[in-house]
């Protein structure tokens, strides 16, 4: 689904629970591919913009209250954009190994909403949202790739 306007952009959150403290042995693969694959997201068709602290990475914020729960969010030009960078290249190759490093949750992970054009969602932001998926499923306030909305007027 392609946005019809340039006025909003496609926000994405995911979360991931760690198995293992960042710098421990098994997450070794996992912080290696950050700046690779953040360096494709950057360069990406359709890319706006990531939340990332002074290292460059999300790695340093927390969500949902727990200390082992990591955030990677960003913004797109649409769906389309978002859907060829997941599911491509170096991206792709990460998530075949998520298992080695995240715990499997089996509420949500990653919520979608359109924001107006320019906006950097926050933190409480996407906790907010991916909590109204988690509760409500797919509305347009918040929902999945597997069920989208388009984005709304004012």
């Amino acid at each position: 689904m392609t946005s019809p306007t340039a006025s909003f952009e496609l926000a994405q959150v995911n979360v991931a629970r760690l198995k293992a403290p960042l710098d421990s042995p098994q997450l070794k693969g996992f912080v290696e591919a950050l700046e690779p694959v953040n360096a494709v997201a950057d360069a990406a068709d359709g890319f706006v913009w990531r939340l990332q602290d002074d290292s460059g990475d999300a790695t340093d914020f927390r969500v949902l209250g727990d200390a082992w729960t990591i955030v990677n969010m960003s913004t797109w030009r649409d769906t389309n954009a978002l859907t060829a960078f997941m599911y491509q290249g170096r991206h792709r190759e990460l998530m075949a190994r998520r298992r080695e490093w995240f715990e499997r949750l089996e509420e949500a992970v990653t919520a979608l909403w359109w924001v107006p054009a320019g906006h950097r969602p926050t933190v409480t932001e996407a906790e907010s949202r991916l909590l109204h998926l988690r509760e409500h499923g797919p509305t347009p306030h918040a929902f999945s790739l597997r069920t989208s909305f388009p984005p709304a007027g004012p």
